[in-house]
């Protein structure tokens, strides 16, 4: 059974899964489906606000696409979370995807 499926399959009997959510958001995004994995990590994030990669990865996506706005907003709330969390490596690469979208 590919990947996804199986993320799929583990993900049906345990939809509030915060990792497995994270992984088949991953999974979605390197396949191309970025539309798909923005939501899969938006539902991370609503699941564990604190969940600091998902703000990292979903805000890339949004970049990516050209949503600068979104991509902003969420690198602040995820650099503030990371803060919170003590996670210094999170906030600095945050730190500089904020700088290069905000320049």
């Amino acid at each position: 059974m590919p990947r996804r499926e199986q993320l799929e399959a583990l993900l049906a009997e345990d939809p509030q899964d915060v990792f497995l959510n994270y992984a088949l958001a991953m999974q979605l995004i390197g396949v191309g489906d970025s539309s798909g994995g923005m939501a899969r990590l938006e539902r991370v994030m609503e699941l564990d606000p604190n969940y600091v990669p998902a703000y990292f990865q979903c805000a890339q996506a949004q970049a990516l696409l050209g949503n600068t706005s979104r991509s902003l907003e969420l690198l602040r709330k995820g650099i503030d979370r990371a803060r919170a969390a003590g996670d210094q490596h999170a906030v600095e690469e945050m730190g500089s995807l904020l700088a290069q979208l905000s320049g």
